[in-house]
C-alpha cells in the first residue's frame, strides 16, 4: 500500500477509520440498552449531520442549490442511512454486534452484483464470478445452513443485515449514476444524505421512535461516538485516505472492520463466537479479494531454453 510514503497521519486515519467503523456495531448494541432501534438510527444521523455541518462551516463550503441534486440526495439518504440503519439497529436486538459487523462486510460483493445488473460497463468477469461465489458460500457458512431453516428472530435479523447491505449496494450504484457525475464535494454529499435522513427519520419518529428513553453514561457515550465519529467525521477521514492512497487501497478498511467488530463484541460484551462465523467472514474477504483480481495464481516458470518439454 505504501503507507509510509504518504505520511504517518494518513496511516493513523486509516487505523482510526477501521476501529470506528468496526466499533459502530458495538455502539449500536450498547445504545439499544436505552433506546429503540428507531431512536438509535435517528440520533445517529442527527449527530452525524451536525458533525459534518461543523466541518462545512470551518471549510466554508456552500451547500448546493440544485433541487434535482437534493432529490437525488434524498434517495441516497433512504438507501444509505434510513433503511439500513433501522435494519441493523433492529437486527442487533437478536444477534451479536460481531455477527452484524461480519454481514456488513458483504457490502462490496452486493454492490458488485447490483452494479453488474444495472451498469453496462460493470459486466461479469471470471474474477468477479469467483468472488461472488466465494462470498455467497461465506454467507451460507455464516448463517449455518446445515442446521436447517428455522424461521426465528435470529434468522430474520440476519436477513435484515443482508437487506441493509443490499441497500448499501443499491445506493452506491445509484450514486455512481446520478450523483458522482455532478462533481459535488464528497463532504457536501455526506452532509446532504445525513441531513436528509435526519429530516425523514424525524418525520417517521412518531411511528419508529416514540418509545420511552433510558439514558446512562454508556448509552450517551456510545451514541455520540456512533453519530459524531462513525457517521460523521469518519467520512471525512475516508475521503482523505482515498485522496492519498487511492480508492483501491482505501477499500482495504473493509477487511478490517469485521475483525474489529468481532473482537470488540467478544472483549467488551462477552459475545460468543461460533467457528462458522469467522470462517464465513474469511470466505467473504477472499471473495472480495478475488473479485478485485487480487487472488492470482502465479503460473509455473517456463522451462529453460534447450530443455525438452514433456
Amino acid at each position: 500500500m505504501g503507507f509510509g510514503a504518504t505520511g504517518f497521519g494518513v496511516t493513523v486515519r486509516f487505523a482510526l477509520l477501521a476501529v470506528v467503523w468496526g466499533a459502530s456495531f458495538l455502539f449500536i448494541k450498547v445504545g439499544l440498552n436505552g433506546l429503540s432501534p428507531g431512536q438509535v438510527a435517528l440520533v445517529r444521523v442527527a449527530l452525524g449531520a451536525l458533525a459534518l455541518a461543523a466541518v462545512l462551516v470551518v471549510r466554508r463550503r456552500p451547500l448546493p442549490r440544485d433541487p434535482v441534486l437534493w432529490g437525488h440526495l434524498a434517495v441516497v439518504s433512504v438507501l444509505l442511512c434510513v433503511v439500513p440503519f433501522l435494519l441493523f439497529s433492529w437486527a442487533e436486538q437478536y444477534i451479536s454486534s460481531g455477527l452484524a459487523s461480519i454481514f456488513n462486510a458483504t457490502t462490496p460483493l452486493v454492490t458488485m452484483l447490483l452494479a453488474a445488473a444495472a451498469l453496462p460497463e460493470e459486466r461479469f468477469t471470471p474474477p468477479r464470478v469467483l468472488g461472488l461465489s466465494l462470498g455467497f458460500l461465506g454467507v451460507l457458512t455464516i448463517v449455518g445452513v446445515w442446521h436447517g431453516v428455522d424461521v426465528s428472530h435470529q434468522l430474520t435479523a440476519q436477513l435484515a443485515c443482508l437487506g441493509a447491505t443490499t441497500c448499501y449496494g443499491a445506493c452506491f450504484v445509484y450514486m455512481r449514476r446520478f450523483v458522482s457525475p455532478r462533481g459535488v464535494d464528497p463532504v457536501v454529499v455526506a452532509f446532504g444524505q445525513t441531513g436528509s435522513a435526519t429530516v425523514l427519520l424525524g418525520l417517521l419518529a412518531p411511528a419508529v421512535a416514540a418509545t420511552p428513553v433510558r439514558l446512562d453514561l454508556a448509552v450517551v457515550a456510545s451514541m455520540v461516538a456512533l453519530g459524531v465519529f462513525g457517521t460523521g467525521i469518519a467520512y471525512v477521514w475516508n475521503v482523505r485516505i482515498i485522496a492519498a492512497w487511492g480508492a483501491a487501497n482505501a477499500s482495504a478498511v473493509t477487511y478490517l472492520t469485521p475483525v474489529v467488530g468481532v473482537l470488540l463484541g467478544v472483549l467488551v460484551l462477552g459475545e460468543p463466537v461460533s467457528w462458522n462465523q469467522p470462517t464465513g467472514a474469511l470466505l467473504v474477504v477472499l471473495g472480495i479479494l478475488a473479485a478485485h483480481g487480487r487472488l492470482r495464481v502465479r503460473r509455473a516458470a517456463e522451462p529453460e531454453a534447450g530443455l525438452v518439454r514433456r
